[in-house]
């Protein structure tokens, strides 16, 4: 008889700590604001890679001109040149709250535009 009853009440403790776990998650899930956090920082993230990417073109038209004036980036990037002189540029990536922009050469990633 004992043998009988223990599928059966395995099943229910499965279930009913299924749903504990589920009403769990619930209430101690992401709020918006950290989900906002994530994802800006994984736009940031995004960015940082699209920004070296393209440095690389932006150093080989200086190695090529002696300047970074005139320089554009395909669309391939995700980035932008929003500004390029005889000797530095600012790269721009995102939209609104989520854009990033880089100085270069050799600058950091930093929230906000050029």
């Amino acid at each position: 008889m004992g043998r009988s009853l223990a599928f059966p009440l395995l099943l229910i403790a499965l279930a009913v700590g299924g749903f504990l776990y589920v009403r769990q998650a619930q209430s101690a899930g992401p709020t918006s604001r950290t989900a906002t956090q994530a994802e800006n920082q994984a736009a940031a993230a995004a960015a940082a890679t699209d920004f070296a990417a393209a440095q690389a073109v932006l150093l080989s038209w200086f190695a090529a001109h002696g300047t970074f004036a005139g320089v554009t980036l395909p669309p391939v990037y995700a980035v932008t040149v929003a500004r390029a002189d005889a000797s530095s540029f600012c790269l721009q990536a995102g939209a609104g709250t989520a854009t990033t922009h880089e100085p270069g050469p050799g600058g950091q990633a930093q929230s906000g535009p050029c």
